[in-house]
């Protein structure tokens, strides 16, 4: 038998090794599918939309773990989880099905010094921490890539920052969503994005359950949010007037624009996998940390316009959750009474991350009767 010894293994037309051998017999390899559990983004394929599949609100309301902010506009934009076809080329072969798809409103005063239209994942800090990213040296890297459509040819922004914005160990970064080669991105065309973030001596992460990373990608940055002397792909301090270089304002002022993503995925590595795709319940079950329905459960009347009853989470949720009513009548049943109204959720007592005691408003209720509370008439939300 015989050995072929090598230190390392790279295609000739590569330009870094696919395997790196070690003396001790072991190796390291780029192996880039088939691989699970490296997927820092959280519902990255864009499946889950547990609060809806449309709105022109800004922050959570449609792709679960996906916030959406604007300012400045004349008209809202709509944000939408959207049903690729096989005519999506690209993403569609490569397994997906949904994406998060913005179309514009009318901006008709033009783009503002002040407009902005941005999305953001934000990362629990213990995710980073432990992520096996080394992030403060400067060879350890992590790598994003995504799906990225426009009916607008132009180029675009993605944005990271750590911690809390603004606060002093807030570090930023930035990169260019081209088409590969420097150039805009064709019209109505899917590109695929991949860019490798190094790491930096001055980030820190404190291992808890606040914001660590944010993951942004901009559609629009207003100028007062710009410069023109912007460095890309470069840690920096926190500055909220010098996020992106300038960007070319045609997307923002063409009214009905569309700009939607899908395939989002941030891994340790400087090199982007095939996507890790989840099933439906897997990623659902990872979102519902952040935001789940209340399941149906029983409370007790006290009083004629006072019911006190146990709203529990399942899985355990971030923090302890914030209540939300979601039906906003009848969202109570007595057998033999017919449906009631609880109009307001107060203090819920012993909050935990998997919800407590809660003391809900109603009206004309039944003194010391049980009351069926409804599945999906309530909401817990522990966003970042």
């Amino acid at each position: 038998m015989s050995t072929l010894k090598v230190n390392t293994i790279r295609h000739t037309g590569a330009s870094s090794d696919a395997v790196t051998l070690a003396t001790d017999g072991t190796c390291t390899a780029k192996i880039t599918n088939n691989l699970s559990n490296r997927n820092l983004i959280i519902n990255g394929g864009m499946n889950v939309a547990q609060r809806g599949t449309s709105s022109t609100s800004d922050g959570y309301h449609t792709v679960d773990r996906f916030t959406h902010g604007y300012g400045g506009e004349n008209e809202a934009p709509t944000f939408a989880q959207h049903t690729l076809t096989s005519s999506d080329t690209g993403p569609w072969e490569k397994g997906f099905r949904k994406s998060l798809h913005v179309t514009n409103g009318n901006q008709t005063s033009g783009a503002g010094a002040g407009d902005y239209l941005e999305i953001y994942q934000y990362i629990e800090d213990q995710n980073i921490s432990q992520s096996g990213w080394n992030y403060a040296s400067s060879s350890s890297y992590l790598t994003i890539s995504f799906w990225v459509k426009s009916s607008v040819a132009q180029k675009f922004y993605g944005f990271l920052y750590t911690n809390q914005a603004a606060a002093g160990d807030c570090k930023m970064y930035s990169f260019v969503i081209d088409n590969g080669s420097g150039g805009n991105l064709s019209a109505n065309t899917w590109t695929k994005i991949t860019h490798t973030i190094d790491g930096d001596s001055s980030l820190t992460f404190n291992n808890d359950n606040t914001n660590g990373l944010a993951v942004g990608i901009f559609p629009f940055q207003g100028t007062n949010l710009t410069t023109s002397g912007h460095s890309l792909n470069t840690w920096a301090a926190w500055d909220s007037t010098n996020k992106v270089p300038d960007m070319t304002s045609t997307w923002w002022t063409t009214n009905d624009a569309t700009f939607e993503i899908t395939g989002v995925q941030l891994e340790v590595g400087d090199t982007a996998t095939d996507f890790e795709h989840r099933s439906y319940a897997q990623e659902l079950e990872l979102c519902k940390r952040y935001f789940q329905f209340v399941p149906p459960t029983f409370g007790e009347a006290q009083h004629t316009t006072n019911i006190q009853g146990v709203l529990t989470a399942s899985p355990a949720m971030r923090a302890s959750p914030t209540c939300a009513i979601v039906i906003a009548s009848n969202n109570l049943n007595l057998a033999g009474s017919g449906a009631k109204t609880c109009t307001s959720v107060g203090t819920i007592y012993y909050n935990s991350t998997q919800g407590g005691w809660a003391e809900m408003v109603g009206s004309s209720l039944s003194q010391y009767r049980n009351y069926y509370i409804l599945p999906n008439a309530f909401s817990f939300s522990a966003e970042l």
